[in-house]
Parts: C-alpha cells; sequence; structure tokens
C-alpha cells in the first residue's frame, strides 16, 4: 500500500512538471503539488532525500579515493611532499570554481549545475590511476585540479538546493545536509579500508564507486528542486564583491573552516607528539572530533529552532573554544580527547547555518551568496593547516593551535555583533 501511494505521488509529481514547464518563470522554482497532502515537518519530501544523498554521495566517494591515496603515492612513486602538492592542485581547483558557481547558478540554476557537476566529479575519479601512462605527474596534477573544480561547483550548488529545500520546510534544516556528508565520510573511510585489506586493484576500487555515486546520483536528478535562470536583463560581474553581512559570515565560515582544517591534519600530531599518546591511541583523537561534529549536526537543526541562528552560534564558538583551551592547557591523552570532543561539538553547525543564511540573504540570489562564503571559508580550510605547519615549525605546535583558539574567540565575538 505504501509503496502503491508513492507511487502515485510520484505520478502526480511527473504529471505536475509537464503542466508548469509551460507556463513557469525565470527564477521560480516548479514544485510539486503533492507537497501539500503532506506537512513538512514529518514528511521526507523527494527533493530533500535527493539533496541528502548529493550530500552523502559526495563524502563517500571523497573518503574512498582518500583511502588510497597512499597507494596513488606507491603507483606514483612520490613522496609525501610532493604528493602535498597535488593535493593542493586540488583545492586551487576548488578555490578557482567556487567564485564562478555562483553566476552559473544565475543563468542555469542549480539543479543543472548540481547534476553536472556530480556526474563529472564520479567519471574523473577512475581517471586518477590511468594518469599512470603519461610521463611524470603531470596528467595526475590535471586530473586532480579538475576534480577540484567539479567539487567546488558541487559544493556551492548542492548548497543552493539545500536552501531551496530548508525554505520549502519553513525550518531550519541545513545541518541535516552536512550530518549525511559526514556520514558519507565515515562509510566511505571503511569501505576504502575494505578494498586495501582485499587488496583491490585502485582502478577497480575507483570505478565500483563511480558506478555507485552516479547511480545515485542520477536517482537525485530527477528529484532535486527545478529552480530556473534569472532573466539575462541585468549581466553583473561573475563575482560580485561581498557586502558587510557577507563579509561577517565568511569571516565566520572562515574561522570555523580553518578550525575543522587544523583538527583534521593536526590532531593525530598533537595526541602522538604533545599530549604523549601511544601511536594506536593516537588517531582516537582525530575519531573523536570527527563523531562530535557528526552528532552536532544530527542535533544541530533542533538547536536552531529552539534558540536561533544567532544564539547558537555564539554557544558553538564558546563550546569551540573552551574545547581548544582545555586541549591546550592540559596535554595529556584523554583531557585532549575529551578537548577534541568539545571542539567538534561547537563547530558542528556553525558553517551549516552560515551557508543557510548566506543562501536566504534578500538582497542576492542563493548561489551568489552562498558563491562568497564558501570561497571565503574554504581558503581558510586550504590555507590554515599549512599556516598551522609553519607556527608549529618556528615556535611549537600548542603555540600554533592557540592561533585557532583566538580565532574562535574571533568568530564568538562576531556571532553576537550579527543581526538577523
Amino acid at each position: 500500500m505504501v509503496l502503491l501511494f508513492m507511487e502515485k505521488l510520484h505520478l502526480l509529481w511527473y504529471v505536475d512538471q509537464s503542466v508548469e514547464l509551460k507556463n513557469r518563470k525565470p527564477g521560480i522554482s516548479t514544485l510539486p503539488h503533492y507537497w501539500l497532502l503532506c506537512e513538512p515537518d514529518t514528511f521526507m519530501t523527494p527533493p530533500r532525500i535527493a539533496v541528502k544523498l548529493l550530500f552523502f554521495i559526495n563524502g563517500f566517494v571523497h573518503a574512498n579515493l582518500a583511502a588510497r591515496f597512499p597507494k596513488v603515492q606507491e603507483l606514483f612513486r612520490v613522496d609525501d611532499g610532493t604528493f602535498g602538492f597535488v593535493l593542493l592542485a586540488t583545492s586551487l581547483g576548488a578555490l578557482v570554481a567556487m567564485p564562478f558557481t555562483g553566476w552559473l547558478i544565475i543563468r542555469n540554476g542549480s539543479r543543472r549545475i548540481t547534476i553536472t557537476s556530480v556526474f563529472l566529479y564520479c567519471v574523473f575519479v577512475p581517471l586518477v590511476p590511468l594518469t599512470l601512462a603519461l610521463p611524470g605527474i603531470t596528467g595526475l596534477l590535471l586530473v586532480f585540479f579538475v576534480m577540484g573544480i567539479t567539487a567546488g561547483m558541487l559544493d556551492v550548488s548542492m548548497n543552493a538546493q539545500a536552501v531551496m529545500v530548508e525554505q520549502q520546510y519553513r525550518k531550519p534544516i541545513m545541518t541535516s545536509f552536512h550530518a549525511l556528508f559526514s556520514i558519507g565520510m565515515a562509510i566511505g573511510a571503511g569501505c576504502g579500508a575494505i578494498f586495501v585489506t582485499l587488496e583491490s586493484s585502485l582502478f577497480l576500487h575507483l570505478s565500483i564507486i563511480t558506478v555507485l555515486g552516479l547511480i545515485g546520483a542520477a536517482w537525485s536528478r530527477y528529484h532535486l528542486i527545478h529552480d530556473m535562470p534569472q532573466e539575462k536583463k541585468s549581466e553583473g560581474p561573475a563575482f560580485r564583491l561581498p557586502n558587510a553581512a557577507m563579509v561577517s559570515i565568511g569571516v565566520i565560515a572562515f574561522c570555523c573552516m580553518l578550525g575543522e582544517g587544523a583538527m583534521a591534519d593536526w590532531s593525530t600530531n598533537y595526541m602522538l607528539n604533545i599530549a604523549l599518546a601511544s601511536e594506536k591511541f593516537a588517531p582516537i583523537g582525530l575519531a573523536t572530533f570527527a563523531l562530535a561534529m557528526t552528532t552536532g549536526r544530527f542535533f544541530g537543526d533542533a538547536a536552531r529552532i529552539k534558540w536561533g541562528d544567532k544564539t547558537l552560534m555564539i554557544y558553538c564558538g564558546i563550546i569551540s573554544t573552551i574545547g581548544i583551551a582545555i586541549t591546550l592547557a592540559f596535554p595529556t591523552p584523554y583531557v585532549a580527547i575529551f578537548g577534541f570532543f568539545l571542539t567538534g561539538i561547537g563547530l558542528s553547525s556553525i558553517v551549516p547555518i552560515a551557508y543557510s543564511i548566506a543562501g536566504n540573504a534578500k538582497d542576492l540570489p542563493p548561489g551568489v551568496g552562498l558563491a562568497m562564503v564558501t570561497t571565503v571559508g574554504y581558503s581558510g580550510f586550504l590555507f590554515g593547516p599549512p599556516l598551522i605547519g609553519l607556527l608549529a615549525d618556528w615556535y611549537t605546535l600548542r603555540i600554533a593551535l592557540g592561533l585557532v583558539g583566538i580565532l574562535f574567540v574571533i568568530m564568538t565575538l562576531l556571532s553576537a555583533r550579527y543581526k538577523s
């Protein structure tokens, strides 16, 4: 009975699409009327499922590829420094693409950009081992750079879709989308570990992951919100300069994502060399941080409803500041793990809230606001960890991570000054 009911709803949706395609106006999204049959609070609509699936695919594919980075290094015979340069190509590709994705969304709609970018991202992943046929690492650099471009486009466009779904629900649901990315990362890492244990070839592993990702993306293609390109009356610049409000939100996202990058890249090192944990115990710090991030995102939407964006960002800033302070003040394994947990809880909802605010800015199209904030925020994730490394070389890792604590204080103060 349930399947029959869903099938009828699915048919209604396609009828709605065909009728409204003739009369819809630029910039107006076509939404299925059967949503009116159900309360948004209790019904998981196909667009919401589709966007969640895309967040999951993004994390799942990335984690599977990351799990095989040592194999990539082995095949191409590159050391850590050279491979770090390869990974930098991915980050630069994303950073280049993000500012222009808002412009592409205005002219093509976020649905089209989301579909295009997720398909290209998945297709380029199994090309990594095939670049062995090219001399040196030129082909590898090119593939990673293009993957960065597609990943950057996907990040902005799928968040634009998430903003539109959130607007239809008329309540905060953004953090739940980002929770699916975290789950995708966790499951992808486990899946990658299985392929490594089975000693599967790199091409076979990545090809299987690509097929799974494309199947999910193909289903999502038919359920994303049909937002239309806006009229091209005013040919604005590809990337607008952010206004004061977007600068503030962008800096908040920058501080948060720099903290995320620092925890991801340096927490294990801190546990090993500063907290003096054993080599087997040291990775638990990062695992605890990741678990806290995922848990916080599952409860983030309820917290936004209860306290509001501003209050929740202040609370999150305070918790993350306390967490990093405990970690640095008491460098012992178990206390550091507790500090990493608090830091993860504190950072979990900041970026989803920042994206939601940027996407709902009244004076900017969703894609443009998101492009601004994601570009500024992602630059923190990109440049933060290397900066921490330089400071650790000049001083100590504890002092370097102290900079992260200062940024958390700035993030909290900016959150307190934010006006809804």
